[in-house]
């Protein structure tokens, strides 16, 4: 007997209550990549690695990795953009034993300090990109790293485009002090004649990657997911377009939504290994290049946010691209906007580009709008299986409000992570009886669908990726004319938020926004530098106990966050 309202309009072809296993991620990698192992997997700008291959790369780098020390409890950061690599030492460092924590290239050398400091990494592994090397280098001066694996990043490029990279790219490339052995070469790894030792796995408690999020409030924390947390969710999409499956025929999705992101980790990544899909890497957004690759490639699914969906549909000649090869198009890492949605449609003739939600402490896909039929336009659709979301009074949390009533959107479920990463006070305050507090407004209708109404966390999505006021503010309080300043994100029709800073200077001090902002290049990185900043001579709005009010002054400037 049905006992939650979205199972009577579930697509006919799921049940919400689908068993969905728990393996361990490497058995379930070993287990795909057997099963399809003369397809190709990865695709990355034209070179191409089928199951089979990866699946021997990923023994070899899990060999090297446990010969360098990598076992249970050792963390291995992945400080990548999209390049095979990306997926190979994921399921390699889970294979030796090990944890992988997910970082971010755009980060300053402070966020990426704490980050390895908070989550006790001790190896690192990147690219031979002087853009990335030139940080790991401090890092692994000032850190508790105590190692570092560089890549050979022309060696995943097609001729000739691995020799031009580096005829005219040498500049791009990082000199490493090969004398030193803390760097250690991909071959090492691959060419090491350690036999790969067996190691126990528990899916349901074991951590398998430590991902970064701001939680509530605060600091960034690491959200302990484990292997049963990201199968779970990978499994829960995959279910959910399932009906897009034919047998024996494989299917392909883009893959340009960074993987160190859980969004991408979870519906590209393992969703497409969940399926058996051929993944078509990029190793960032290029809007002509992206155009380019579904007109050439025909791919059946594509993942992003929603500035990406935006970008295509305002480019000047998207009617020259050839969109029919998609199936299906899903939205998440931020509120899609009706009128991108309804852009995106009329421009691409696509019209299943469907929303849906999560968080990183679900792993992160909670909610999704049915791939077919029942899509419900301005939702985040309906509770994905064995996903139970709840909406509970704001005031005591615990309350379930009625059909139609807004209140706090509250998850469980098997993709619901274990906790923060050494921080119990905080995993107490967003975990409570076994529901995941996700600190937004939303109410559910008759049918089961969620709508978002506000968001309780002042965290902003810039392009799906997340940007953190209190940082920012951090840094621009270093600047000695700054008396207070309040950040906040503000709609934007290309990124989806962008940043502003409202700035009073000190009494006597002068301070232009030019100024601040060339201060701000040495503190932040791009993606959180204020777009605007706004000097004020008044103070900014406070509360009635002498709190900095964000809420109030976005109201004053009459600024609406999307929802």
């Amino acid at each position: 007997m049905s006992t939650h309202i979205w199972e009577k309009n579930y697509p006919p072809e799921i049940k919400w209550d689908t068993e969905i296993d728990a393996p361990a991620l490497p058995d379930f990698f070993e287990a795909q990549a057997t099963k399809h192992h003369d397809r190709i997997f990865l695709n990355f700008m034209g070179k191409e690695w089928s199951y089979a291959e990866s699946r021997k790369m990923v023994d070899q780098i899990a060999a090297g990795l446990q010969e360098n020390g990598v076992k249970k409890g050792v963390k291995v950061g992945l400080f990548l953009p999209n390049t095979p690599y990306s997926v190979w030492f994921y399921y390699g460092i889970l294979k030796a034993g090990g944890t992988v924590v997910n970082y971010n290239p755009l980060y300053t050398l402070n966020e990426l300090t704490h980050q390895i400091e908070d989550s006790e990494t001790d190896i690192i592994v990147t690219v031979d990109l002087s853009l990335l090397c030139d940080k790991t280098d401090d890092l692994l001066a000032s850190t508790r790293l105590k190692k570092l694996i560089i890549c050979p990043f022309d060696e995943t490029l097609p001729f000739p485009k691995n020799i031009l990279f580096k005829l005219f790219k040498r500049k791009d490339i990082a000199k490493i002090n090969w004398d030193d052995d803390r760097y250690i070469k991909l071959d090492a790894l691959t060419y090491s004649k350690h036999v790969l030792e067996p190691h126990d796995v528990d899916p349901i408690n074991d951590v398998a990657v430590l991902q970064y999020t701001g939680g509530t409030t605060g600091r960034p924390k690491g959200a302990m997911l484990t292997h049963q947390n990201i199968y779970s969710n990978a499994a829960q999409v995959g279910l959910w377009i399932s009906e897009l499956i034919k047998p024996n025929v494989q299917t392909s999705v883009v893959g340009v939504l960074p993987f160190f992101h859980v969004f991408a980790m979870t519906a590209i990544m393992n969703m497409g290994i969940y399926h058996g899909m051929r993944i078509l890497l990029q190793p960032n957004f290029d809007l002509e290049k992206v155009l380019k690759l579904v007109d050439s490639e025909k791919p059946d699914f594509f993942a992003g946010v929603p500035a990406i969906y935006n970008a295509m549909a305002k480019h000047k000649d998207i009617d020259k691209y050839d969109f029919s090869s998609l199936q299906y198009c899903i939205s998440g890492g931020a509120p899609l906007p009706k009128e991108v949605q309804k852009r995106f449609v009329e421009k691409t003739g696509c019209k299943w580009l469907s929303e849906g939600y999560g968080l990183t402490e679900s792993s992160p896909v909670a909610t999704v709008n049915p791939v077919r039929e029942g899509m419900k336009i301005g939702t985040i659709g309906l509770p994905i299986p064995q996903t139970v979301v709840e909406i509970l009074s704001q005031d005591d949390g615990v309350t379930p409000m009625p059909i139609g009533e807004k209140g706090e959107v509250c998850i469980s479920g098997p993709q619901v992570m274990k906790g923060y990463y050494n921080k119990p006070d905080e995993t107490a305050e967003t975990i409570k009886n076994g529901r995941l507090h996700t600190g937004d407004v939303g109410f559910m209708d008759e049918k089961g669908y969620v709508t978002l109404v506000d968001r309780i966390k002042d965290l902003i999505l810039v392009r799906g990726y997340n940007v953190y006021p209190s940082q920012v503010e951090d840094a621009i309080y270093k600047h000695p004319s700054v008396e207070e300043t309040i950040v906040a994100g503000v709609p934007d029709e290309e990124r989806g938020e962008t940043v502003w800073a409202w700035v009073k200077p000190r009494e006597g001090r002068s301070l232009s926004a030019d100024d601040l902002k060339t201060f701000l290049k040495e503190h932040v990185s791009p993606i959180e530098l204020p777009r605007k900043i706004i000097i004020r001579d008044e103070p900014l709005p406070k509360t009635n106990v002498g709190k900095l009010s964000r809420k109030m002054l976005l109201e004053e400037e009459g600024i609406k966050k999307p929802v």
